[in-house]
């Protein structure tokens, strides 16, 4: 059987210090690597750029890190609506952040943004546990409520007409906010649009819509 040698303590020293050189230079070559990613630059150029003036590399971003940022979602939340909500939250206060130049490494912007994922969801895992324990302690002092009058059943058939009124942009953005579930700024991105400019003509189609609804079932009745 083949006698096991313990190093000597000055071997073992000169060993470790090998690998812990190696491990600074690999994460060197790690960094470096990272500043040069598709990622990295476009973020240095949102960074760069006046508020609002980096249009292209903003839509640039979105689409590398966004699908990221919803897969971490799905499989830390399980909910693809959960999923969603994260990738629209994460995403505008990082490019909220690199506008403002509050980002003091816009190369690691990947880091970042994995960051505030696992933040984002230590924060509403807490929120869940606490909603949790209230319900369970004041449960019984909540009064019952009648589903019904919260919630009436709302005529399907009414609100795809009603939908088709719409002019077409307008169609466009609610069909792609509510039944795609996706955030302002994707819907700028595939429609043309500012994200400010998507949420004014979402807030003018859902009005139009309700106010068609409305209209329909006081005829109804």
């Amino acid at each position: 059987m083949p006698q096991v040698v313990a190093p000597r303590p000055g071997a073992l020293r000169v060993y470790l210090r090998g690998v812990a050189g190696y491990a600074w230079r690999m994460e060197a070559v790690d960094d470096a690597s990272a500043a040069e990613t598709p990622e990295a630059c476009a973020a240095r150029r949102i960074a760069a750029a006046p508020p609002g003036q980096a249009g292209d590399a903003e839509a640039e971003l979105y689409r590398l890190l966004a699908p990221r940022v919803r897969r971490y979602g799905l499989r830390h939340l399980r909910d693809a609506h959960a999923a969603a909500d994260l990738m629209q939250h994460v995403m505008v206060h990082t490019l909220s952040r690199l506008r403002a130049g509050e980002l003091r490494e816009p190369g690691r912007v990947l880091s970042y943004v994995l960051g505030t994922c696992r933040m984002t969801v230590m924060e509403q895992r807490r929120g869940e546990r606490r909603r949790a324990e209230l319900l369970e302690r004041y449960a019984g002092d909540l009064p019952a409520a009648d589903v019904a009058q919260v919630a009436p059943r709302l005529d399907e058939a009414r609100v795809a007409d009603c939908l088709e009124r719409l002019p077409e942009r307008e169609r466009a953005v609610l069909v792609m906010t509510f039944y795609d579930e996706r955030p302002s700024e994707a819907v700028g991105i595939e429609l043309g649009l500012t994200p400010g400019n998507v949420r004014v003509i979402r807030h003018r189609g859902i009005d139009k819509l309700r106010r068609c609804v409305d209209a329909g079932r006081r005829l109804a009745s």
